[in-house]
């Protein structure tokens, strides 16, 4: 199993790809002027607006983020630290005009829109929808795969927020390496699965009166989704047979016990979505058997998981255990 160590970029995750090329994109359309005032804004769970304001910091930009409340309070604290203005808002539907995504479009749309004069400008990122954020892996991050793997893999694995990530890297990948499978890792609470296993968006935790959280129920910060986004739609054909090759369902349960098996074996500190890339490429190497190789990627680390997916007490208290597992075998088969 190769993961691509993508919480060592700059800005901690693998978000610092799509922020470096949407705003170069923007700037080479004259959408954005640097040291104008003009001002990024975004929507997010917290690592894209992470990179966003570096990115923005480093170019002449200001960044006003806007998220759910209830991510990790950490990742609120990093964006401040970089200059960002952020906005947490209780978490909705999509459908509501008060999601953080519509808020921060609405907030794009107002800003500057009196003071066309001097160049001040408000550009909305709109990461889920925006087919540049496909784009930049399939420009970056699959090229690297491929040749630091010099096309040398069975299976790649990732899981879906935007779905910008897993699209790009399978969009290059198929047609440059013979016979290899792409699957989606797909954590408890999330459509994406069923979706791509059977065609119909849907989880068991949307029944009637088994939801517990606003959006997707699970732990899981950054991944999984109840909504097909254009992004991810790149990787469904118009017949609606999808390029990849199955789906795999991971518990919250797993994804806790990969992170701390990860940490106490090989050292890793890494946050949720990886731990779940893990928990799925594990599944597969063991359908697979010995002599093959299995890709996934580290999207970022466990430092803007502190107080929620790394905080033993919370886990605890909702009946998942921290204790290191002593051996795979207690992972589940999943497939």
């Amino acid at each position: 199993i190769l993961a691509k160590a993508e919480f060592l970029n700059p800005g901690g995750s693998s978000k610092d790809r799509i922020a470096l090329y949407l705003i170069e994109k923007a700037e080479s359309l004259n959408q954005l002027i640097p040291h104008t005032q003009s001002c990024i804004f975004e929507g997010t769970s917290g690592s894209t607006g992470i990179s966003l304001a570096m990115v923005a910091r480093a170019k002449g930009y200001l960044c006003h983020i806007v998220m759910p409340s209830d991510q990790a309070i950490e990742k609120s604290q990093l964006l401040e630290r970089y200059g960002a203005t952020v906005e947490r808002v209780a978490p909705c539907s999509i459908v509501d005009e008060n999601n953080f995504v519509n808020v921060a479009r609405r907030r794009a749309m107002e800003y500057g829109k009196d003071n066309n004069d001097d160049g001040r400008r408000g550009y909305f990122v709109d990461q889920f929808e925006n087919p540049l954020n496909s784009e930049a892996h399939y420009r970056t991050t699959g090229p690297e795969i491929l040749r630091q793997t010099s096309g040398k893999m069975d299976v790649f694995v990732h899981g879906s927020g935007t779905g910008g990530t897993i699209a790009g890297i399978t969009r290059y990948l198929k047609p440059r390496v013979p016979g290899l499978r792409c699957f989606l890792a797909d954590p408890q609470g999330s459509g994406l699965a069923n979706k791509v296993n059977h065609g119909v968006m849907f989880s068991d935790t949307e029944r009637e009166g088994t939801r517990r959280r606003q959006q997707v129920d699970t732990l899981v910060e950054g991944v999984g989704l109840n909504r097909l986004t254009r992004n991810f739609a790149h990787i469904l054909q118009p017949s609606g047979r999808c390029l990849l090759d199955g789906a795999i369902s991971v518990s919250d349960a797993d994804a806790v016990k990969m992170s701390r098996w990860l940490m106490a074996n090989d050292g890793l500190f890494v946050g949720s979505s990886a731990a779940i890339n893990c928990v799925a490429a594990l599944s597969l190497a063991r359908s697979m058997g010995p002599g093959h190789t299995v890709v996934t990627v580290l999207a970022d680390s466990g430092q803007r998981h502190l107080t929620k997916f790394w905080n033993d007490q919370k886990m605890a208290a909702l009946g998942y255990s921290t204790e290191p597992p002593e051996s795979l075998d207690e992972f589940s088969q999943l497939l």
